[in-house]
């Protein structure tokens, strides 16, 4: 049984941002650019701080791809920091002769930092922040590149939206039946990743003033995918529930603290009559010899009892305001034990846009494992005729084809 394993490693101001993908196939295309587009898109977005105005973040493979395929063996990624060189001698691996550190020992509420120094015993911050830091988030960009490649050779796609940013919310429309109702071509040439221009005009403005006054502010992004078959997943064993992997996945993501499924958290307060799917037969068509089965809503967002039913994987997450402000909350030096102000680091205002993206990869890397989980195939000729034989018997049955 096959899946993809991601390890990642790499420190905010380090040298780079490195990660590991096994289980990849062989012979799926893959190019430099196929991956760079997503780490382009994490970059954008108004309200973004000067960091991304330092790098130009471009990856290298360093194992696993021969000649624009993969080989099958574990596939090595590498994104340079640019800024690690104006974090020298500070962020270096090697030690400096007769030079030390200044510590950083004032934490920072909302991060990692105090949770994380009394986890490793540490008396320096940086030694937490630096790894916990959002900069994670472009070796996981890089992964679900590929997971992204991977999926669209099976038939399937993966896009992202944000739906609020701050207390602005966008105008929503989209049947959840339908990824066409959702016009993605005005996301991505959103500054916010939002379909609502009036929405994204009074998130500008709401950005602005959170940025005049020192703050920050948070928001809702969505994550959809489609073309994926019913049964990916599993019903007979909490591990192989995808719903709770996908839940698990999508909240690993700095400053998400929330996640939900289809109408998730809504759906606790109607009764189940206006919750529940309604399975109905559609129309013969192009001569086929049987009804199909469809859906009359997708209030489940396209996940039930752990597996995929064949309708659109809709994935909603919350994140919470960047934690670091311009104007610093109260906190305690380490060192002294005396009340100061927290300690500050250059950031963002808001981010939320670029979080849709690290959603994007990490339902990818979550969906793609499910495939190679359930069908299997070392190299992409076997995958695509296992998935394209499981997809005609499930239209021979009338349970589900391509639309």
């Amino acid at each position: 049984m096959g899946s993809l394993r991601l390890s990642t490693a790499g420190e905010s101001h380090g040298p780079a941002e490195i990660c590991i993908l096994e289980g990849v196939p062989a012979g799926l295309p893959l190019r430099p650019e196929d991956v760079d587009r997503d780490l382009a898109r994490r970059q954008r977005g108004f309200g973004r701080g000067g960091r991304m105005q330092l790098e130009t973040d471009r990856v290298t493979f360093l194992a696993g791809v021969r000649l624009g395929r993969t080989l099958g063996s574990p596939v090595a990624m590498l994104v340079a920091n640019a800024d690690h060189a104006n974090w020298r001698p500070s962020m270096q691996p090697e030690p400096k002769e007769g030079w030390a550190a200044e510590p950083v020992t004032v934490p920072r509420p909302g991060h990692a930092d105090l949770a994380g120094v009394a986890k490793t015993g540490h008396d320096d911050v940086r030694n937490v922040l630096e790894r916990s830091s959002a900069r994670d988030t472009v070796a996981r960009v890089a992964a679900g590149a590929v997971a992204k490649v991977l999926l669209a050779a099976l038939g399937a796609t993966v896009r992202g939206r944000v739906l609020a940013v701050g207390g602005v919310r966008a105008q929503d429309t989209a049947d959840m039946r339908d990824p066409g109702s959702v016009d993605w071509d005005r996301v991505e040439a959103s500054a916010f990743g939002c379909a609502d221009p009036e929405a994204e005009t009074a998130m500008v403005a709401a950005v602005e003033k959170a940025r005049d006054c020192g703050e920050s502010l948070g928001g809702v992004f969505e994550i959809w995918a489609w073309g994926v078959p019913p049964g990916l997943g599993g019903y007979a064993t909490p591990a192989s529930r995808l719903d709770g992997r996908l839940l698990g996945a999508v909240g690993s993501i700095p400053a998400v603290k929330g996640v939900e499924i289809g109408l998730g958290f809504a759906a606790a307060a109607l009764p189940g009559s206006e919750v529940h799917d309604p399975i109905v037969l559609g129309e013969n068509r192009g001569g086929a010899a049987r009804a199909f089965l469809r859906r009359a809503s997708n209030r489940a967002g396209g996940l039930e009892g752990g597996m995929t039913n064949g309708l659109p994987v809709i994935v909603r997450a919350a994140m919470k305001p960047i934690p670091t402000l311009m104007r610093p909350l109260p906190s305690v030096d380490l060192a002294t034990m005396r009340a100061v102000d927290a300690h500050k680091e250059r950031s963002d205002v808001e981010a939320v846009a670029a979080a849709r993206v690290v959603g994007e990869a990490m339902v990818a890397l979550e969906l793609a494992s499910a495939y190679l989980e359930k069908f299997g195939g070392d190299g992409m000729g076997e995958l695509r005729r296992t998935v394209a034989a499981y997809e005609a018997e499930l239209e021979e049955r009338g349970l589900w084809r391509r639309s």
